[in-house]
């Protein structure tokens, strides 16, 4: 596929593919839903570079009015939600190298740990590498959500080897393994290849688990996080169709199907876009990461951790951002107190993505059952933040406590790009290390810890 032949929409931190021909990222406004005006066109591909800057930036500059007559391009879907005093605003999501950087360019000594662990490269040339899944054999399955394979890394004679095992996928963001079988998020369906491990260089036929996830193929948030929960269920997100809109009954949502049957039930509504979950061992409650609104200030709303004790909660999407502010656009005559609270709030804009349960053994014993959260890191704030790795300590009561653990990636505040790199996900290894992937530049970390 030429990159030409692919128009993008930049939202929360990177451009994501939409379809193979221009022509067929057209929407009308009948297919929008209340809240959205006009439907987005996606924006050019970037093209990466292995040096500098961000290859490709946003638009920054208001389009040239058109003559009378004239077809007129909409705006990306990520400036939906501006206010009038917004619209020359230069904030603008930032885009990945998707080819990736060599790590002997990045200043990897730069980042920063508590005091007796260490971290370093566990592989890299995994391009965009976003969520993480381990099998059986201790292979390591990445998704991504801009291009369209699957990746398996693999321990070679002592050496990691990247694989490409699947190929023309739809933004195959979400992955997970159980019982030998790889399960992969597309944007409209879930499917299965069964025994995968054992046949990477000639991957299975996929089998399809459910299908129909997309089925208005609206620009938004689209692309699905993963997970296989206590009950045996696949659980995956359905974000909102765009940054503040009404979504239908599929949207804003956390649901979960059953890989057997295939019949799929909502378990979380007013989820806004979660790009990350996982379940208490104790408890076995899921938790979840979520994307706040943009375009209402730089310091509001939070991004936020959920816990959903239950099936059937709903954290507030449109209405209500962080359990406490009535949005301003849809929230009229809403109250917060309808909705369930969020555990925590995180930080405005921070983008909180992937994040798991400490079970492993290699980190003191005060890490068990600690929650390691990847913070993507804003673009709609003037004075940028996150682009880290947090540790959230949950007591007994689901009390949270945030601290750092992974910094060192964001250089400047104020600079556009703000940083080097950009952590999506984490991954518990069977030694107890920890994985960190990096879709800006393609790279997996590795954390340990040594007394």
């Amino acid at each position: 596929m030429s990159k030409s032949s692919l128009i993008f929409i930049q939202h929360r931190g990177a451009s994501a593919p939409c379809a193979r021909l221009i022509a067929s990222c057209v929407f009308t406004a009948g297919t929008m839903l209340a809240g959205v005006g006009t439907a987005q066109v996606q924006q050019p591909a970037p093209s990466a570079a292995p040096k500098g800057p961000p290859a490709a930036q946003v638009q920054k500059s208001e389009p040239a009015l058109a003559p009378p007559g004239a077809a007129v391009t909409p705006p990306p879907s990520w400036q939906q939600g501006r206010s009038d005093t917004q619209q020359k605003s230069p904030l603008h999501p930032f885009s990945p190298h998707l080819t990736g950087r060599p790590a002997s360019e990045l200043p990897i000594n730069k980042l920063k740990l508590p005091a007796g662990f260490k971290v370093e490269v566990w592989v890299e040339g995994v391009p965009e590498a976003r969520s993480l899944a381990l099998g059986d054999k201790g292979t390591v399955f990445v998704g991504n959500r801009n291009l369209t394979d699957v990746y398996a890394v693999v321990d070679k004679g002592g050496k990691r080897e990247v694989k490409k095992i699947l190929k023309g996928l739809k933004a195959p963001n979400g992955v997970a393994f159980s019982k030998g079988t790889l399960y992969v998020a597309e944007r409209g369906r879930i499917t299965r290849y069964d025994g995968i491990e054992s046949r990477l260089d000639n991957p299975p036929e996929a089998k399809v688990v459910i299908d129909g996830l997309d089925p208005t193929q609206q620009p938004g948030h689209f692309w699905k996080y993963l997970a296989l929960g206590p009950d045996g269920k696949l659980y995956f997100n359905i974000g909102a169709p765009g940054n503040i809109v009404m979504p239908n009954y599929m949207q804003a949502s956390i649901s979960r199907v059953d890989p057997n049957t295939g019949v799929m039930e909502t378990y979380a509504q007013g989820v806004r876009n979660s790009v990350g979950f996982d379940w208490h061992p104790t408890t076995k409650q899921l938790w979840f990461t979520n994307h706040g609104r943009d375009w209402i200030s730089d310091d509001m709303p939070n991004d936020t951790l959920h816990r959903a004790a239950r099936k059937g909660m709903n954290f507030g999407y449109p209405f209500c951002h962080q359990g406490d502010l009535v949005d301003p656009d849809l929230g009229k005559g809403r109250s917060c107190k309808e909705f369930d609270p969020p555990a925590a709030k995180l930080g405005a804009h921070i983008a909180p993505l992937g994040m798991r349960f400490y079970t492993g053994k290699m980190f003191p014993a005060e890490y068990r059952n600690n929650i390691f959260v990847a913070m993507h890191g804003s673009w709609n704030r003037s004075t940028k933040q996150g682009y880290n790795v947090m540790r959230v300590i949950v007591d007994e009561k689901g009390n949270t406590k945030m601290e750092p653990f992974l910094e060192g990636f964001l250089t400047d505040p104020q600079a556009d790009p703000p940083m080097w790199g950009r952590p999506v996900d984490v991954l518990v290894m069977r030694d107890g290390a920890l994985l960190v992937s990096d879709d800006f530049n393609g790279i997996i970390y590795r954390i340990s810890y040594a007394k």
